[in-house]
């Protein structure tokens, strides 16, 4: 399928990527449901039909970065405008001038594949931190791609101490700090008005590092038919983890409201809850 998406005229993978998305909407129909559960807890003044909107957004939204994917050997520093531009660049100039390294605080929004591989062939490779996939294989082809503009992928498992490395070359490293965490190493901030344990790692690479931190996403614009790889302010740090977290929460929830129907609604975000609180999924 990747093969067949990264070489058919763009227009046919664009359609076959869409319906590589329905398909697996439908076969696994728990992404909806799950999909579901979140829109009503998170927007529970929108009716049923603006959520199945939503929903049908996220399954697109995938579609597109499914054909995306495939074709990154083809995308270069040539024809790279092609598929991205940037907006707010001017945020991240300013946050490299300080010299203490760049955390880019993303999320499951637009294209976060795009948006890191895209950044290497526009301006400078960056360091990403990457869960290893279960299936070898599949991680493999996908290890494989994410490198090749020239990023450094920095594995989940063992990551701090590579981060603060690249941090004092003043290097910049993108995180995606929208998940569940367990209450291990995290704490509840408010998340869509709602409690949501997030981990506080990102938080504390921060403090530690004095880096900048750069809320940045990758949204389709439907009218230009490619997406906008938007850098926001600079979010300030505190030094406390806690309340950082939650300011970094808040820039994410921000961006999530500009595009719903571009965030990944079929992650389970609040499936830990405060102690005595009952679960939100069935």
């Amino acid at each position: 399928m990747v093969a067949l998406l990264a070489h058919a005229p763009r227009s046919l993978a664009d359609g076959m990527g869409a319906a590589c998305a329905r398909l697996l909407d439908k076969g696994i129909p728990r992404l909806r449901r799950g999909a579901e559960q979140n829109l009503s807890f998170a927007y529970p003044e929108r009716d049923a039909g603006w959520r199945k909107a939503a929903i049908d957004g996220v399954f697109a939204s995938i579609g597109r970065m499914l054909v995306s994917f495939a074709r990154f050997p083809q995308i270069n520093k040539q024809n790279v405008g092609e598929w991205i531009r940037y907006e707010g660049f001017e945020h991240y100039e300013r946050a490299k001038a300080r010299g203490n390294g760049v955390l880019f605080a993303t999320a499951h929004l637009g294209n976060w594949e795009l948006s890191a591989y895209a950044h290497a062939l526009m301006t400078e490779p960056m360091n990403v931190v990457v869960r290893p996939l279960d299936n070898p294989l599949i991680d493999e082809l996908v290890e494989g791609r994410r490198g090749m503009s020239g990023n450094t992928l920095l594995s989940k498992r063992d990551f701090a101490r590579s981060i603060l490395q690249a941090l004092r070359r003043n290097e910049p490293v993108g995180i995606l700090v929208d998940q569940n965490s367990s209450t291990d190493n995290g704490a509840f901030v408010p998340f869509f008005g709602k409690d949501a344990c997030a981990n506080l790692t990102f938080a504390k690479l921060a403090a530690r590092s004095g880096a900048a931190v750069i809320p940045g996403f990758a949204f389709w614009n439907a009218g230009e038919k490619k997406y906008v790889l938007k850098f926001y302010p600079e979010v300030p740090m505190s030094g406390d983890a806690v309340e950082d977290t939650r300011r970094v929460q808040a820039a994410i929830e921000a961006a999530v409201r500009e595009a719903p129907e571009q965030w990944l609604w079929i992650h389970r975000r609040w499936k830990t809850r405060p102690a005595g609180e009952p679960g939100i999924y069935r």
